[in-house]
C-alpha cells in the first residue's frame, strides 16, 4: 500500500455542546464503530478509533468497498449493523470475537455497512489541509455511485433541518447531530467538531458499586430498573465522580453493605447460566477480557436520579451521569416505565438523504 496518508489514522473528534450551532455543515451521529478505510488498488485496510485494524471483523466489507471506492483513497466514517429498521449495536459489538468461523457465521447473518462522511486523500493527494466544504464536495463526486451497503451519509448546511433530524433520527437507532465548520480542515486525533446528544434522566436504584482500579474507593455504581415481572434488572452504570467523592461514597454507602449477599437480587451474578435469563453485573465480553468484574453488593434501597443520553435494548446504552440522590422516590417506582421511548423511525429514511 502506498498512499499520501498511511494507516494507521486517528480520526478527527467531537465535543459535546448542548445545542446546534449555526452556519456549519450538519449530519447525523451515527452509533456504530469509527472506521478510517484506506484502498490503494487491491487492497483495503480498516482502521478503528484507536489505530488498530478492524478488517478481519467485517470481511463482508471488503468487497463492497472494493466496488464502492475511487481506486486510491483513504475516507473517513461509521461501520454499523442495521436490525429492524434501526442500528443495533448489540449485534455490531458481537463481530468482535477471536474465532473467524464466527465471524463469517455473523457477516452472513447481519452484515455490516459502511457509512462515509470525510475524504482525507484521493489518488496522490492529501486533503488534510482542504476545507471541510471542498472536501465533502469531492467526496460526494468520489460516492457518486456507491450502492448500499456502502452510504454517503446526508449532509445539509440547512440548521433547522439538523435540528428536525435530532428530533426524529433518534427512532432508528441514532444517537444525535454533529456540526463542523465549513472551513475545517481535517485533524487527527484533535476535537475540533461539535456533536450534539440527547440527554433524558430516569430514577434508577442503586444495588452495587465496583471499587476504583486506585484503591479502596468507588469505582462506579451499579444502576438497576424494575421490570413488569417485578425483577430488578442491571442496566448501566454511573461512573463519573472526582477522586474526593469517591472515597465520601464509601462511607455514604457503608450501611446499605450486604454480606453475604443472600437475598440480593443478583446474587447468582457469578453463576454464568444465570446471565442467560437476566441482565445481571459481572458478564464477561470481548471487550472486558480478563477483567475484574467483582463487585460489592448493596441493599437495593437508595435512589440516584441519572442522566442518560438513550437506550440500547434495555440497558443504557453509554455511562450515566450522576443527577442526585432522590429520597423521596421508592426503589419500586424505578421501572422501565418511566423511560421516554423514542418516535420509530426507519433507517432507510435517513439514508435516502436529507429530504426537507
Amino acid at each position: 500500500m502506498d498512499l499520501p496518508i498511511m494507516p494507521p489514522v486517528k480520526p478527527m473528534l467531537a465535543k459535546s455542546v448542548r445545542k446546534i450551532p449555526p452556519g456549519m455543515q450538519y449530519e447525523a451521529k451515527w452509533d456504530g464503530f469509527r472506521a478510517i478505510v484506506h484502498r490503494d488498488g487491491d487492497e483495503v485496510v480498516i482502521g478503528s478509533r484507536t489505530g488498530k485494524p478492524l478488517t478481519r471483523y467485517f470481511p463482508e466489507l471488503v468487497a463492497t468497498l472494493l466496488d464502492a471506492l475511487p481506486p486510491r483513497c483513504v475516507i473517513d466514517g461509521e461501520i454499523v449493523i442495521a436490525h429492524q429498521g434501526r442500528l443495533d449495536f448489540d449485534r455490531l459489538s458481537e463481530r468482535i470475537h477471536p474465532a473467524e468461523s464466527r465471524v463469517r457465521m455473523l457477516s452472513e447473518r447481519d452484515p455490516a455497512s459502511f457509512i462515509a462522511f470525510d475524504l482525507l486523500a484521493l489518488g496522490d493527494d492529501s486533503l488534510l489541509e482542504t476545507p471541510l466544504v471542498e472536501r465533502r464536495a469531492q467526496l460526494e463526486t468520489a460516492l457518486a455511485g456507491a450502492r448500499p451497503p456502502t452510504h454517503l451519509a446526508p449532509a445539509t448546511t440547512d440548521r433547522d433541518l439538523a435540528q428536525r433530524w435530532f428530533e426524529t433520527y433518534e427512532g432508528a437507532g441514532l444517537d444525535g447531530v454533529v456540526a463542523k465548520p465549513l472551513d475545517l480542515p481535517y485533524r487527527p486525533d484533535a476535537r475540533l467538531m461539535f456533536k450534539i446528544k440527547h440527554e433524558r434522566t430516569a430514577d434508577t436504584v442503586v444495588a452495587g458499586y465496583r471499587l476504583h482500579k486506585s484503591g479502596p474507593i468507588v469505582g462506579s455504581l451499579l444502576l438497576g430498573l424494575y421490570d413488569d415481572t417485578g425483577a430488578l434488572q442491571h442496566v448501566g452504570v454511573c461512573a463519573a465522580f472526582p477522586m474526593k467523592r469517591r472515597a465520601e461514597l464509601i462511607d455514604e454507602l457503608a450501611p446499605l453493605l450486604m454480606d453475604p449477599v443472600d437475598g440480593h437480587p443478583w446474587a447468582d451474578w457469578a453463576r454464568e447460566s444465570a446471565h442467560e435469563g437476566a441482565r445481571l453485573p459481572g458478564a464477561q465480553s470481548r471487550w472486558t477480557g480478563r477483567k475484574d468484574l467483582s463487585w460489592v453488593a448493596l441493599r437495593p434501597e437508595r435512589v440516584l436520579e441519572v442522566a442518560y443520553d438513550h437506550m440500547e435494548g434495555d440497558r443504557f446504552r453509554h455511562t450515566a451521569q450522576f443527577r442526585r440522590w432522590r429520597p423521596d422516590r421508592t426503589p419500586e417506582d424505578c421501572t422501565y416505565a418511566q423511560l421516554e421511548e423514542p418516535v420509530r423511525y426507519d433507517l432507510a429514511e435517513v439514508l435516502a438523504g436529507p429530504a426537507r
